[in-house]
Parts: structure tokens; C-alpha cells; sequence
């Protein structure tokens, strides 16, 4: 199984790419759904990574795909344009996905 990485920006992807993960570097919405489609396609990709800023293109399309897809997995990564607030960021998630507000961690 492999790893992929749709990206903003090539800094991102070069940074992955020295950890052995492919990826591509896009910058439309319409360029997202082409890569996405290919990614879903190929059998041999099991997680599929995106920067927060290409999740923010089309973010309706992904949480659709994350809800109904069992393959691959579709996980947003922070990047350069993301918040440094990450903590908040990881209850907010937690919270959303449990339905109970997290103090304090």
C-alpha cells in the first residue's frame, strides 16, 4: 500500500517527498477532483494526504468522500499556511467527532 500527497505548494511536497511519499502539486479546485479521482482509482494507494489550503477548495466534496469512501483514506495535514494553534485544532476535531467539548488539554 502507498501514500500520496496532493499539495499546494511545492515546498510541502519536496519535504514528503525525502520521507519516500509521492505527490502533486495543484492549485484548483478542478485540479484537486482530477487527482482525487486518480487516487481513488489506483488500488495501490491506501492514504491520500492534503494540505489544509487544497481541503479549503473544496471542502464539501472531501468531508463526502471521507464519509462514504473506505478506501483510501483522506487525511488533511497542516502546512505553512496552516494555524500554529495545532492543539486546538486536534479538540475542535475530537470534539466534532464525539460530540463533547474537551477541557483543557
Amino acid at each position: 500500500m502507498k501514500m500520496t500527497l496532493i499539495s499546494d505548494n511545492i515546498d510541502t511536497q519536496i519535504g514528503l517527498r525525502l520521507a519516500g511519499v509521492e505527490g502533486v502539486v495543484v492549485h484548483s479546485k478542478t485540479e484537486v477532483l482530477q487527482e482525487l479521482e486518480k487516487a481513488i482509482a489506483n488500488e495501490e494507494i491506501a492514504i491520500v494526504l492534503m494540505t489544509t489550503k487544497i481541503v479549503n477548495l473544496c471542502p464539501d466534496v472531501i468531508s463526502e468522500m471521507k464519509l462514504t469512501l473506505s478506501k483510501p483514506l483522506l487525511v488533511e495535514i497542516p502546512d505553512r499556511h496552516g494555524s500554529a494553534k495545532i492543539g486546538e485544532t486536534i479538540d475542535s476535531y475530537i470534539s466534532q467527532a464525539i460530540g463533547i467539548k474537551l477541557g483543557g488539554l
